[in-house]
């Protein structure tokens, strides 16, 4: 008797984060995922009951990963100008600073797609830029304390603003706007913030 093929659900579910994050979630099909993931049909959705399912994981498996990845970072950062426009740039610009295809950000793909018309999804969404606001702050926070900013400064407006401006960068980015752009207007942004 065959032994059973080893499957790892993890595993699957990183790679069908890649199949969404770069197609968006309507333009995925199921043979897409089943192609990517190696999986028949059946298959499929007796594991991960269907492509919604399969979606909501993928944007969790995105929060857990790339957006705590992102918090951790800034947390980890120096309280300096430098460090702060540095982490903007790489919160900006993602993975997609050398693609031929950017990508941009999938929480913000995601929302900018689907809006909030599913709020199971849009709670994921929101708990991925919710670290993204959680590391900012705390930079910030970090920055005001150390008198690299003004002890006037507000670290939540700025964080808002800011965070604001990094959702249009990516936007800008999945629609192909040069790094070399992106990183200008985040340093005009900066200057005129700080």
């Amino acid at each position: 008797m065959a032994r059973p093929r080893e499957f790892d659900e993890d595993s699957a579910v990183a790679k069908a984060s890649t199949v969404f994050w770069h197609a968006g979630y309507n333009a995925t099909s199921t043979r897409d995922l089943g192609e990517a993931l190696a999986l028949s049909p059946s298959s499929l959705y007796r594991t991960f009951g269907d492509k919604r399912q399969l979606f909501i994981r993928a944007l969790d498996h995105y929060r857990t990963h790339e957006s705590t990845d992102g918090c951790e970072r800034l947390r980890a950062a120096k309280p300096t100008v430098d460090h702060l426009i540095e982490n903007l740039t790489a919160l900006a610009l993602g993975q997609d600073a050398l693609a031929e295809e950017p990508v941009g950000c999938f929480a913000v793909n995601t929302a900018a797609e689907l809006g909030g018309a599913d709020p199971e999804v849009s709670s994921r969404t929101e708990a991925a830029f919710e670290l993204t606001r959680t590391g900012l702050r705390d930079l910030l926070n970090r920055m005001r304390d150390s008198g690299q900013i003004p002890n006037s400064a507000d670290p939540e407006s700025l964080t808002d603003i800011l965070f604001t401006l990094i959702v249009g960068w990516r936007l800008r980015v999945r629609a192909g706007h040069r790094p070399m752009e992106i990183q200008e207007s985040i340093g005009r942004a900066v200057a005129a913030l700080i």
